[in-house]
């Protein structure tokens, strides 16, 4: 069965046709700018990249876009739309209504909509893409994925906050954490490639990318995880703060003269290493700068560098040892510095680091020594395979 997985913003859709039975992309790209002027992407498997600017005045015009390269005469992948037998759909936020992947129905997206607060940027997006495609391909299965369902595990000690228990009845104000596609692939990759019994295996999942987390994985289940209600909490990011004393906010506020919202976006765009080293979000520009001897930018990285460290050392804790720590997304992959800087804090475990190892650049590497009580890893996530296999699932 052929797979297209979307995952839809407010201004943009991204896209891959995955075939099941190989698990190989036959064709991705992107649909940015939606409302405004519209730039469409597409790059079948093994060519070149396609950009054309086109306009979409709506997401519907988006899917469609889509569809018509995906079955285009010469340059497409796939005869007609018959033979795509299924569509997966991220879906940021499922509150507690959703611990696993769904078949979409009328019930489903209500559920999905209840949840809109919670992520009021995301889950309004991801509507829209599903009602397109829903619209365009009657009769095809739709499934929605959810970032949050694999930290449905976590138990009430690790997911609820120290504010009045009303809020948490009444609201749903507790820790949700994101990343969940992501936290599961790699929690699994690693179990299957380190040979682990996967109710025993004890998995830190470190997600550094522009928006970053960590998570435990207990006998493959999340039972804690760093970012929270929002995915502001926890690891300083690219530009989010990460944890931070409340207080602050009212603080800001007051010296500052700005209303709460006005606070948010601070600490929302204006933060994280972009704020504390006022050269980039990039972490490649950062390295730069800190070769250049920029004393500021050094200290950005070692907040950030610190900050992991401390969620992984008290992840650890949590599970009461640990088999393996994992490095995911676009700086834990490729960022060997930032690698080497955590792990080499945790030595007194015995974790030993294999240099020659860190600085390859294949997907999935071990790059811990052979004698290390400890293995570390780096693995290529694809939360787009997640989304395709538990959709491949469900529309069976």
């Amino acid at each position: 069965m052929k797979i297209l997985v979307i995952n839809c913003g407010s201004s943009s859709l991204k896209y891959q046709l995955i075939d099941s039975d190989t698990e190989k992309v036959l064709a991705k790209g992107l649909c940015e700018r939606i409302g405004i002027d519209g730039m469409f992407t597409y790059q079948k498997a093994g060519c070149d990249k396609q950009v054309s600017q086109i306009d979409q005045p709506d997401h519907k015009k988006s899917v469609q876009l889509v569809i018509d390269a995906l079955t285009d005469k010469e340059n497409g992948v796939v005869a007609d739309l018959s033979e795509i037998g299924a569509v997966g759909h991220r879906v940021v936020h499922g509150g507690e209504k959703f611990a696993s992947s769904v078949l979409i129905t009328e019930e489903v997206i209500k559920a999905i909509e209840e949840c809109n607060d919670l992520a009021p940027l995301h889950n309004p997006a991801n509507i829209i893409g599903i009602n397109a495609c829903r619209e365009l391909m009657p009769g095809v299965p739709m499934v929605a994925v959810f970032d949050t369902a694999f930290h449905q595990t976590m138990p009430a000690e690790a997911f609820l906050y120290g504010i009045p228990y009303d809020y948490y009845k009444k609201y749903g104000v507790r820790k949700y954490g994101f990343h969940g596609t992501s936290h599961s692939y790699v929690s699994k990759r690693v179990i299957d490639i380190l040979g682990l019994e996967a109710e025993k295996s004890k998995i830190v999942v470190c997600h550094l990318g522009n928006g970053a987390s960590i998570c435990a994985v207990d006998g493959g289940k999340s039972v804690e995880t760093s970012m929270g209600l929002t995915p502001l909490m926890g690891l300083i990011m690219g530009t989010r703060s990460g944890e931070i004393d409340p207080g602050a906010m009212e603080f800001i506020a007051n010296k500052e003269g700005l209303n709460l919202s006005e606070v948010m976006t601070i600490l929302n765009k204006r933060s994280g290493v972009l704020g504390l080293s006022g050269v980039s979000s990039d972490f490649r520009d950062i390295e730069s700068a800190i070769e250049d001897g920029n004393e500021q930018a050094k200290a950005a990285m070692d907040a950030f560098v610190h900050r992991v460290v401390s969620y992984v050392g008290g992840y650890i804790a949590v599970m009461g040892g640990v088999d393996a720590i994992v490095f995911t997304a676009g700086i834990g992959e490729n960022d060997k510095g930032v690698r080497k800087a955590v792990i080499e804090k945790f030595g007194y475990l015995g974790v030993k680091l294999d240099e020659e190892a860190n600085n390859s650049r294949e997907d999935e590497v071990i790059i811990s020594t052979p004698d290390s009580k400890v293995k570390v890893l780096k693995v290529a996530t694809n939360e787009e395979l997640m989304i395709a296999r538990d959709t491949l699932a469900l529309a069976k």
